[in-house]
């Protein structure tokens, strides 16, 4: 009472964490649940950076790999990714089973990157199923989004972009074990049952 309070703020511009994830809902592998996390960072004020992009990272303690938005090549690695396959493979290689990935309509999962990739997926037996626009309530993977963050993250906000890429990393390892392990759970009860 009688005092003024100041209240320190930083501007959060340009500062933020890109996700991306796949959860297996069925199959042998159901119940897990894969991410990669990108961090963004503010954009130079001046006309042209006198930093290389490099720099720009290592000024964040990030490397250039951690860096950046999910755009069509970083989707496209992702989806081989969940797929399983393996860095070193053959042009031919193809899933031992079908698998099907439920995407929004997020302008990334249609460009024309994606859109030209689509043969050499479904070739490996990989296929892209779009859900109606607006209707995140269709998506398994919507739940998953807000528990981990109105739930996993114990702490929101952070003074450095590292700090809060690593806070979200962590959230997200938490609950993929926690996924495996609720899955694997419901698995070992329906083996008991039967």
């Amino acid at each position: 009472m009688g005092r003024n309070l100041t209240v320190p703020y930083e501007a959060p511009q340009g500062r933020r964490v890109n996700v991306i994830g796949g959860y297996i809902a069925h199959g042998p592998d159901a119940g897990t649940f894969q991410s990669a996390v990108y961090a963004g960072l503010p954009k130079s004020k001046g006309k042209t950076s006198r930093k290389s992009p490099e720099d720009i990272a290592a000024l964040s303690g990030l490397s250039l790999s951690d860096v950046g938005a999910i755009d069509s090549e970083r989707f496209l690695a992702f989806v081989w990714l969940l797929a399983g396959r393996p860095a070193i493979h053959l042009s031919d290689w193809k899933r031992s089973r079908p698998l099907w990935i439920v995407l929004d309509n997020y302008s990334v999962h249609k460009s024309t990157e994606v859109k030209a990739a689509q043969a050499d997926l479904e070739a490996a037996g990989i296929h892209l199923f779009y859900l109606p626009a607006y209707s995140p309530q269709l998506s398994e993977i919507e739940p998953i989004w807000q528990a981990v963050k109105h739930h996993e993250m114990q702490t929101r906000s952070h003074t450095e972009i590292k700090a809060m890429k690593q806070s979200v990393e962590q959230a997200l390892t938490q609950k993929a074990k926690t996924l495996k392990a609720k899955q694997t759970e419901a698995t070992k009860l329906l083996c008991a049952i039967t």
